[in-house]
């Protein structure tokens, strides 16, 4: 990565409809030689261009969770399991007391408690030796998150992680709005 590269990075996370135009004037290239290095940096995988959602704007409640997972095996587990969950928005693998961070999602605080306790949170999975849920009551500096609503088909009975919410108390007593990917849903994701 040199300056130039740096420089279109640095664009386009503060506008990623930026014109290739508009991007060569910043760098000193034309419009086609910044097309050729963004989709090489893309074609690499070096950088990927999305749509971030606002957390704020959408009211939904986000949390960091820290789990301490037995074995390397218990983690795989646990990844495989949620891989496919739109409520996870990021897993981060750590060095620390706490081996997994995962930032999750839920459309208000009573899904955020439901998913945090019952058989669909991440809590639930084998070989969880301790975990920590923290409710983030603020996002500072930038509130938009890489929300995976792609995910959320809708056309489920049983979710990615193996649940059904139907016969849970919480989805019963309208606590919890239900898995994205159900066909019961009740949310806004």
């Amino acid at each position: 990565m040199d300056d130039v590269d740096r420089k279109l990075i640095s664009e386009l996370q503060m506008d990623g409809r930026t014109t290739f135009t508009k991007l060569g004037k910043l760098v000193g290239y034309t419009s086609m030689g910044v097309k050729k290095r963004l989709k090489k940096m893309l074609g690499l995988n070096a950088i990927k261009i999305t749509a971030l959602m606002n957390v704020n704007q959408f009211d939904f409640s986000a949390a960091v969770m820290l789990l301490e997972m037995e074995s390397a095996e218990a983690m795989e587990n646990l990844l495989e399991r949620f891989k496919n969950c739109p409520r996870v928005v990021n897993v981060f693998t750590t060095l620390g007391g706490f081996n997994l961070i995962a930032v999750i999602i839920a459309e208000d605080s009573n899904t955020l408690e439901s998913i945090s306790i019952e058989k669909c949170s991440l809590r639930s999975s084998k070989g969880i030796r301790r975990s920590e849920l923290y409710p983030i009551s603020r996002i500072k500096y930038e509130p938009f998150l890489a929300i995976r609503e792609h995910l959320t088909h809708k056309d489920r009975v049983i979710s990615p992680c193996g649940v059904d919410c139907r016969p849970c108390q919480q989805f019963k007593d309208n606590k919890c709005v239900g898995c994205p990917t159900a066909e019961y849903y009740r949310g806004n994701l």
